[in-house]
């Protein structure tokens, strides 16, 4: 069965149609783009092995920051990214269940305000497609929270249209799978990719700079791809196993200069295999899951290289502002043997997840995954490219820094005003710093980075970095310069920075909304079917002097 049918290849083609060339607006266009359960590695400019010629091509034009970070979860980060404030600041601290507390209501509620609510008053017309996921079973929708076009779903976890959670929503009206108005076997990566050039077609009639949240949901589980993708794949590289990939993908970011040669590789975990110990047909059952996986980072990556087609024939993309990212690190949800359910794996109706053995490859370098505030779990690649606006090119930016940043940096790019008050509300302060002057490779002056959820915690200040693993696990201290994969706990070594960074986290706890926090939300290690290893042992030494 074929999934992409000449009827979506048609209504592509419409869409990236050329119109004629504005002249440049004063205020740059902004497509922020989020993807969905990616590891730090999964794309080519990052270490990978999978083929992301479009991504790669952003980026040599653009930057590549090194050390940007996600909350580690779907629903938080989303509540971050959308709103310039922590994800429990926004209510949605958790997911979406309503836990009856101001920092886990479950849905972005009336304290915040979303970019497009920001960027609408400034004269940007507002688009989003894809995934919503904040709070929309609670009656918070796009088309509700600024956003003049929408064609999104309200939380993901489909690909194809006779998908039972395939119901999505055109500008506020329910629209089933098959709608007559949707390109026929239509796949999700290219439908949000093909709505949202339709939907800049539109500002661009209004001769208004637009602004286009675009949320795909690959690699989201249950990962599903197009058949001719997955055989670019299957019987190929990841015959090779996780072990020799993630040395590889090791030795490409030091090479690249992506990472510093003296931070170690994290060990694999002791719940993993050791590929070689694998029967042949354990083997080919994990092949056959990253393949799949990496057929929906291929195919993502090809969306996006359409919808940079469609701006540059639009004589629109020099004047562009692109923010490509991910939600969290990759997911070991499932456990180490991952899943692979259905008769056509990959293929409509199936369930395919990478589970833990896969994910530690998608986040080398680094530590544990998805829900942890370690590394791996809240690392993030993310490549800005603007010509007009970013003279540097193929740079790599160092500067830490965090989803709370994008709302501050769109409200300087685009000239807008964060309010005070909106709809009679008070709204609370944006978190984040514009990354312009990262742009500019100058620093971001802050006073620390913070994160929670599930009881895992970190805050970072500076190159120094405090974290822990649930509610009750020892604080472990890394020094990230020198250790970025979090392989030499300090915490023994040097109390007094330790209690310092306790202190800072304690009272953005506290101010912040993260505590109290509700006994019905669970500690990761809990909720997913893989605990994580435990952390290195505390070296002990003298006191040091504490210095930021």
């Amino acid at each position: 069965m074929k999934y992409l049918l000449p009827t979506a290849s048609l209504f592509l083609s419409a869409v990236l149609s050329p119109v004629a060339a504005p002249v440049l607006a004063a205020k740059p266009n902004i497509v922020v783009i989020l993807v969905d359960d990616m590891g730090y590695s999964d794309i080519s400019c990052y270490g990978s092995e999978i083929p992301t010629p479009n991504l790669d091509s952003l980026a040599k034009s653009g930057l590549r920051f090194t050390q940007f970070y996600n909350t580690g979860r779907c629903c938080p980060t989303r509540a971050s990214l959308l709103t310039g404030l922590y994800s429990h600041q926004a209510g949605v601290g958790h997911m979406t269940e309503d836990n009856g507390l101001p920092g886990y209501e479950g849905h972005l509620n009336d304290r915040c305000v979303t970019m497009a609510e920001v960027l609408r008053p400034a004269g940007y017309f507002t688009a989003m497609t894809g995934k919503w996921h904040v709070g929309q079973n609670a009656g918070v929708t796009p088309w509700g929270r600024g956003f003049e076009r929408n064609l999104s779903s309200a939380a993901g976890g489909f690909y194809y249209g006779d998908a039972k959670k395939a119901k999505l929503f055109l500008n506020g009206e329910t629209l089933a799978g098959d709608d007559p108005r949707l390109p026929k076997n239509w796949y999700s990566t290219d439908l949000w990719t093909q709505y949202g050039i339709k939907f800049i077609d539109e500002a661009l009639t209004e001769k208004k700079p637009f602004f286009l949240y675009l949320a795909y949901n690959a690699p989201h589980f249950p990962l599903q791809a197009p058949a001719e993708d997955i055989a670019k794949f299957r019987h190929g590289i990841y015959t090779n196993g996780w072990d020799k990939l993630r040395e590889a993908r090791y030795e490409r970011q030091k090479a690249m200069g992506l990472i510093d040669p003296a931070w170690e590789l994290s060990p694999r975990s002791s719940q993993v295999q050791p590929w070689a110990s694998l029967t042949a047909a354990e083997q080919d059952r994990f092949d056959n899951i990253m393949s799949i996986y990496a057929a929906c980072v291929w195919h993502m990556d090809k969306a996006v290289g359409d919808l940079v087609a469609a701006l540059k024939q639009r004589g629109v993309l020099d004047n562009t502002l692109i923010l490509f990212m991910s939600d969290n690190g990759g997911n070991a949800e499932s456990g180490p043997n991952g899943r692979l359910n259905g008769t056509n794996p990959g293929g409509p109706g199936s369930s395919v997840f990478c589970g833990q053995s896969w994910a530690t490859l998608e986040n080398t370098p680094n530590r544990l995954y998805k829900h942890y505030n370690h590394e791996g779990g809240i690392s993030t690649p993310l490549i800005a490219h603007w010509p007009a606006g970013i003279s540097a090119k193929g740079e790599f930016r160092t500067q830490p820094g965090h989803l709370v940043d994008i709302m501050a940096t769109l409200v300087d790019v685009g000239g807008a005003t964060y309010p005070k008050e909106f709809n009679g509300k008070s709204i609370q302060p944006m978190e984040g710093r514009s990354l312009r002057p990262a742009f500019a490779n100058q620093p971001i002056e802050r006073e620390a980075i913070y994160w929670e959820h599930e009881g895992n915690a970190a805050v970072r200040e500076g190159d120094w970095k405090l974290v822990r693993l649930g509610a009750k696990g020892a604080w472990e201290l890394y020094d990230l310069k020198a250790d970025r994969t979090e392989q030499h706990n300090l915490a023994a070594a040097q109390p007094e920075r330790v209690q310092h960074l306790t202190a800072l986290w304690n009272a953005w706890a506290k101010r912040a909304n993260v505590l109290p926090a509700p006994a019905g939300v669970k500690a990761a290690a809990d909720e997913s079917d893989s605990a994580p290893d435990q952390a290195p042992a505390p070296k002990k030494a003298g006191k040091k002097k504490l210095n930021k």
